[in-house]
């Protein structure tokens, strides 16, 4: 399942769903990534994302079901926040289900490292000093670039 929204979520009763769903599953496995706010002398006040809609869901949509090609696990759930978020906020959640847990963690963490480079987001910051567009980070970059596979 995958959900883009303005909409605040609860990520305890997302997570107790998903487990439902993967009653069959011996490994669930969760990542939720929350706005950063104190971050050195020039905190984070909020964090805006825009989207296209459709268009960020059909990014999404692929890079779940590239992680579905690699890994024998379940429908994974990506809840993605967009919109103006403020410190402390769910941004994202991502769970994966597997008969086993390797193929549930490799599955979330490719998720995630995908999520930040390749769904079509835009992010910025809004900082005590100003606003600023903000793009992946090098090291978001090195992450992803771990799960390309040989031709």
């Amino acid at each position: 399942m995958i959900r883009v929204s303005e909409q605040s979520f609860d990520p305890g009763e997302e997570f107790s769903a998903f487990e439902r769903r993967a009653a069959g599953a011996g490994a669930v496995v969760s990542f939720l990534g929350k706005v950063r706010g104190e971050d050195g002398a020039d905190p984070v006040k909020a964090l805006y994302l825009e989207h296209y809609a459709g268009v960020t869901e059909a990014s999404i949509a692929e890079i779940a079901d590239e992680a579905r090609r690699r890994w024998k696990i379940d429908a994974p759930l990506i809840i993605h926040r967009v919109g103006r978020l403020e410190p402390g906020e769910p941004i994202v959640l991502v769970c994966a289900s597997a008969a086993h847990r390797r193929d549930a963690f490799d599955a979330a963490n490719f998720l995630m490292d995908y999520l930040k480079t390749k769904a079509l987001f835009w992010k910025k910051e809004i900082r005590t000093s100003g606003e600023k567009w903000i793009e992946p980070r090098d090291e978001d970059y090195r992450d992803a670039g771990r799960w390309k596979q040989e031709s």
